[in-house]
């Protein structure tokens, strides 16, 4: 006798299990079903087929025995399926016609993912192992993702990922990024389960701090380690999806670095109120090669190119060659806007937290996803200066340079009078 399946789903989850990819992944706070909506979805993939077999992992041996472990056990129950538990192997066996197995595994150590093969899994909480294990277990559960059930005559096999964000991590960077269509995602906040109390909402938004609430209320990627320098930027508020048009004049900020040269190509938006940016260049070797890539993709198309270079570049090559790398950008034929020295770097940093707050600022993520990653992700270091080591100040300093010189802090200035006794 078969059996309709109905399962009551958050808008949240109905998205998530809609999606077609190869590796989906729910991203979500604390309580917005991510447990629930991995049951569910391991217990339909049981369903295509008796043959089938459906893996879970879980960060060790206690969070299968606690959560994954009673969930399955009770929509089994729930829907009349008998099967048989062995909790030594962690492993399920149904007995029914029209139900596949399944099998229990911990990523506590990735080498013992091995002599097996599975239709569908299920990995639980990824981004709570440090990055270099979680790529590792990545590596071992895609390499038994081959089983083919039998009866199935298109097999899909697939791997979906439900987990909270911790910071910047192998999330992130596989789903995050949104560079590989393979690689989906649905992010639900904790307020998209109806069964979140307030109350509970409200004791996490008095025991996080803002960075944390957010990646555990909303599951949004944030900085977890500490503040970033460029708080004000969001991709949701600041997105663009403006491109380079053939009328374009562009405004390139531009850092000089050797094998590390860094530009981010802007166009001006809404009567020159708006600043977009539109075009990367990442890690070239020096300024001859950045100034052939803005010759021949836009100069030679006629587009006025303005710079707005790394005012030290005027005595500094980052060329072995007798020529500054200002005067080869004057000398190419390129504008060039520059102060006798850079702003005060709290300056540089101020004038671009206002513009992306005052609505000036925005950044098309597509076409720019360096810029992107590095504002969200450059933090302060132990002395309170932003950080240089961990490879996002290139682009940063690239980014920010057009707009300290011409959207920068105004401060006060004050007249004071002085009388003197004589």
């Amino acid at each position: 006798m078969s059996r309709d399946l109905n399962f009551t789903v958050t808008e949240a989850q109905a998205e998530f299990l809609a999606l077609d990819c190869p590796f989906p992944a729910f991203i979500g706070g604390f309580n917005s079903g991510k447990s629930h909506v991995m049951a569910m979805n391991g217990f339909m993939d049981a369903t295509h087929s008796s043959d089938a077999i459906v893996a879970f992992y879980e960060p060790t041996h206690l969070h299968v025995k606690n959560i994954i472990l009673p969930k399955m056990e009770a929509l089994l129950i729930d829907h009349g399926i008998r099967y048989t538990l062995n909790k030594q192997d962690h492993t399920i066996m149904t007995s029914n016609s029209q139900m596949g197995d399944f099998i229990f595994h911990s990523m506590d150590n990735p080498a013992l993912i091995v002599g097996y093969e599975f239709y569908r899994g299920h990995i639980d909480e990824l981004d709570v192992l440090s990055e270099d294990k979680a790529h590792e277990v990545w590596t071992k559960v895609i390499a038994r993702k081959r089983q083919r059930p039998k009866g199935i005559e298109d097999v899909k096999n697939r791997i979906s990922v439900y987990s909270t964000p911790e910071g910047y991590k192998f999330i992130y960077k596989m789903w995050g990024t949104k560079q590989n269509p393979d690689y989906q995602m649905v992010q639900a906040a904790t307020r998209s389960n109806p069964y979140a109390s307030e109350e509970y909402i409200k004791d996490l938004l008095n025991t996080y701090p803002e960075q944390l609430a957010n990646a555990y209320l909303n599951g949004e990627f944030c900085n977890l380690a500490t503040s970033t320098v460029y708080s004000n930027y969001s991709r949701k508020i600041h997105d663009s999806y403006e491109t380079i048009k053939d009328s374009d004049t562009l405004y390139v900020g531009c850092d000089f670095n050797v094998d590390h040269q860094a530009a981010t190509i802007y166009v001006k938006r809404n009567g020159g109120t708006q600043w977009h940016a539109v075009k990367e260049l990442c890690e070239m070797k020096d300024t001859p090669e950045m100034v052939r890539i803005l010759q021949e993709n836009w100069g030679s198309r006629g587009h006025k190119i303005v710079m707005y270079p790394d005012a030290s570049g005027a005595a500094r090559k980052s060329v072995n060659a007798s020529v500054s790398d200002i005067a080869l950008l004057q000398q190419a034929g390129f504008e060039v806007r520059a102060h006798k020295k850079n702003p005060d770097v709290r300056d540089r940093i101020q004038a671009t937290q206002k513009a992306f707050g005052s609505g000036a600022l925005f950044i098309n993520s597509n076409t720019c996803p360096t810029v992107a990653r590095c504002l969200e992700q450059q933090s302060y270091d132990k002395n309170g200066e932003p950080d240089k080591k961990s490879g996002n100040d290139h682009q940063n300093d690239a980014t920010t340079y057009p707009i300290a010189y011409e959207l920068p802090i105004r401060r006060p200035m004050f007249k004071l009078d002085f009388s003197f006794v004589t």
